[in-house]
């Protein structure tokens, strides 16, 4: 179970699914999103014979956009169905949802890079779970994202931009000094003046954990009709037996971390447990075919 997510499933709540599109980068991700869309019964028998797809799968649910696993596929293969949906006139929201890892993968960059220049509505989420909280997440940070995610500002803002247009003179000169104040503050304050560069507009960092402040902020920037980009800052593993070691340790032993292992301490009944399975392991069976 990828726990860093869960803080993101209030997207289900914002989002009117399965008519609006939730395309989650690698599967993992998708597991606390497996179990709110029909397939909590059945999340036992994940990545087992005849169970569960350990990964998303279209003819699984509805709910499942795009059949991939592999990193780094979501901003593009979400762009692709915000194009489709351009082109077809029709009338629902997309996001993407993907992790500081897959980010650094080409494929992210070049769905960045396409998304920004087609200008289509579009959220991109970017789980950072690099460090447990930044030290950006603080009061002038958190009233920024408030203030720029504003759909008052957001009107207010895009009204005084087309007045500015209707200058008789030195309408460029205006134009670009309002633009290098609002790019000035974004670079004292926040970090992502990079997606602002290459066409989104960025919201963030948030705290993931702060279901509160992840509602609002999805509320506000669900209908810009432009591509966005919303920087969520998780900790990995948070709520699991092995809290007391940062998350750059788990990152740093990619092996002993990957998957967590189960909390020993149950705070809660379990009415049927799950009957353990004798199945081989794929590494021995692997192991021994090679």
């Amino acid at each position: 179970m990828n726990f860093e997510t869960i803080p993101l499933i209030p997207l289900h709540y914002v989002y009117n699914t399965p008519n609006d599109k939730l395309i989650w980068d690698v599967g993992h991700q998708g597991y606390a999103h497996k179990l709110l869309t029909g397939r909590y019964d059945d999340f036992p028998t994940i990545r087992k014979f005849k169970g569960l797809s350990g990964f998303l799968k279209r003819s699984e649910s509805d709910y499942d956009v795009i059949g991939a696993g592999h990193a780094s596929t979501s901003i593009s293969s979400a762009l692709g169905v915000a194009e489709g949906r351009h082109q077809n006139k029709d009338d629902f929201r997309v996001a993407a949802i993907i992790g500081d890892g897959s980010m650094t993968g080409g494929l992210a960059f070049e769905g960045i890079n396409n998304a920004g220049h087609l200008g289509r509505q579009l959220l991109v989420i970017l789980n950072d779970n690099e460090m447990s909280i930044s030290p950006n997440v603080g009061a002038i940070s958190t009233y920024f994202t408030r203030l720029i995610s504003n759909p008052l500002y957001n009107r207010i803002r895009n009204e005084f931009w087309d007045l500015t247009g209707k200058l008789p003179l030195a309408k460029s000169t205006t134009r670009s000094l309002i633009k290098k104040v609002e790019e000035s503050l974004k670079r004292l304050i926040v970090p992502g003046i990079l997606f602002d560069e290459l066409g989104f507009r960025y919201f963030g960092p948030i705290d993931g954990h702060d279901l509160d402040e992840v509602l609002h902020t999805l509320e506000n920037i669900k209908d810009i009709q432009k591509p966005v980009l919303l920087h969520v800052l998780t900790k990995k593993g948070k709520g699991m037996v092995s809290m007391n070691v940062e998350s750059r340790e788990y990152h740093d032993d990619a092996v002993k971390y990957h998957a967590v292992k189960p909390n020993g301490k149950r705070p809660y009944k379990i009415e049927k447990d799950v009957p353990k399975s004798n199945a081989p392991i794929f590494q021995d069976v692997f192991g021994k075919l090679s």
